[in-house]
């Protein structure tokens, strides 16, 4: 990095313009991971969204994803020509649809998990201390997960 950033949002700043630029260029091995499971980001978005349970509606994997309900439509019938998701109805309230992971969703999910979790070579490359100092870091940082 060049001298001390000036301010702390100059700091920030520079620090995210380094992550994204790690995320952005580390792609191709993301790309590769879900290219073995046959999916598409979308696909394993959606995947990782179908996480309850009981399902989801339509509506709410629309908002979840800040896109329009067709869209999401689009996306969950991927998943179910390939097994992974299925719809189902609402006991009690057929006209509610709700989706949710197949056996086989729930199988590629896990290892899709498994896959992705496994670090690109780049930071295989950084020194034990870095990769404390790193890991020390992003600690501190709210976490979401996929």
């Amino acid at each position: 990095m060049a001298g001390p950033s000036s301010t702390k949002a100059a700091l920030a700043a520079e620090v995210w313009q380094r992550l994204f630029a790690f995320i952005i260029d580390t792609g191709p091995h993301r790309s590769q991971v879900l290219g073995q499971h046959d999916l598409t980001p979308n696909d394993s978005r959606a995947l990782f969204a179908l996480d309850v349970p009981e399902g989801r509606t339509m509506g709410s994997l629309a908002e979840a994803w800040g896109c329009d309900a067709s869209n999401a439509t689009w996306v969950v019938d991927r998943l179910e020509k390939k097994g992974l998701a299925e719809r189902r109805s609402l006991a009690g309230d057929r006209r509610v649809r709700l989706v949710g992971l197949t056996p086989l969703g729930i199988k590629t999910k896990a290892a899709l998990s498994r896959d992705l979790d496994r670090p690109p070579p780049e930071l295989l490359e950084l020194d034990r201390t870095d990769l404390e100092a790193l890991r020390k870091a992003v600690q501190k940082l709210p976490q979401r997960r996929r």
